[in-house]
């Protein structure tokens, strides 16, 4: 907040700022939380020396058992955002569980910056301890099939690397811009990855490379997708200045800036900058479509929405 002062030029200024740069997690819901196609619930199960909160998200026409997915959060923790994407998974076809990792803390408190404060108190071995426990939890789930993937965002997606590194018992892996593990860990790593990074992520994109090579020599098998021109958090539907800004982006250059997530749940954005617009489409064939300025290389792109 002192940062957004100085740059506002008053503190009244960055009050009315913040709320617009904050994830609109209302705005941002694809499947709500009443949607009668899902059944959804708050459940406890055993962590690694505590009790574990978490969302559990079933189709409510499930016949037979299916595989299980485990939702990671961001280091927000499992607020509505998150609990939205556990139900879209769902929707999918798996059973969907969305552990909250703050919850050795007391759980994720709903004032965001309460919740990135208590990650600072977290240990790294407890969170790794805890994924491993959700997944023994997940491999007794009377609805799934014992194969149990996960899929995590920007903390959440360091997490899903650091499970794969400890679970043997995970089957798949869906890591968006997460932190990658040591070089001389990807030996251990027994799932399949899918690796999603964003172009702008300097920090993290600086480790790509390095994993790229490690999890070859370890023959582990893998898709690196790399979106370029936009910042990390692309897959934060609710926040625009998180989707990303870029001067960056070649004038009168068409490109793909996010794909689609195996199963197809996540939205494809496409934008083309010559022609100024931006448009949206779901997997459900939902499709919106917004413009802005003529070769403008500043927009925030959103599912039919785009700000110039």
């Amino acid at each position: 907040m002192e940062q957004l002062t100085r740059l506002a030029g008053s503190g009244a200024a960055a009050a009315a700022i913040a709320p617009l740069l904050a994830a609109n997690s209302a705005q941002a819901a694809v499947v709500a939380d009443n949607d009668p196609r899902v059944k959804a619930q708050d459940i406890t199960y055993p962590g690694s020396s505590g009790e574990m909160k978490g969302y559990l998200v079933k189709p409510a026409d499930q016949s037979g058992k299916l595989g299980t997915v485990i939702v990671v959060h961001e280091n927000r923790g499992l607020n509505p955002h998150i609990r939205d994407i556990a139900r879209r998974v769902a929707l999918e076809g798996f059973v969907a569980l969305a552990p909250d990792f703050l919850s050795p803390l007391g759980g994720t408190p709903t004032d965001e910056d309460k919740a990135r404060d208590m990650f600072t108190k977290l240990e790294t071995s407890q969170v790794t301890a805890d994924g491993v426990a959700t997944i023994a939890y997940l491999k007794g789930e009377k609805d799934g099939n014992g194969k149990i993937g996960a899929v995590g965002f920007c903390w959440g997606g360091g997490t899903v690397n650091t499970l794969a590194v400890n679970a043997p018992d995970l089957a798949a892996g869906v890591a968006y811009y997460g932190m990658q593990p040591k070089a001389e860990d990807a030996a251990k790593i027994k799932a399949a990855l899918l690796l999603h990074y964003a172009g702008l992520d300097e920090r993290i994109d600086a480790g790509i490379d390095a994993y790229k090579k490690a999890l070859d020599a370890a023959h582990v098998e893998y898709t690196v997708y790399q979106q370029r021109h936009v910042g990390r958090a692309l897959r934060q539907e609710g926040s625009r200045s998180r989707l990303g800004t870029d001067d960056r982006f070649p004038q009168g250059e068409a490109g793909l800036v996010d794909q689609s997530t195996p199963g197809g749940a996540m939205r494809v954005v496409q934008a083309d900058v010559r022609r100024g617009r931006a448009s949206c489409a779901l997997a459900s064939g939902w499709r919106a479509s917004g413009s802005c300025r003529t070769g403008s290389a500043r927009c925030y792109w959103r599912c039919g929405r785009s700000r110039c």
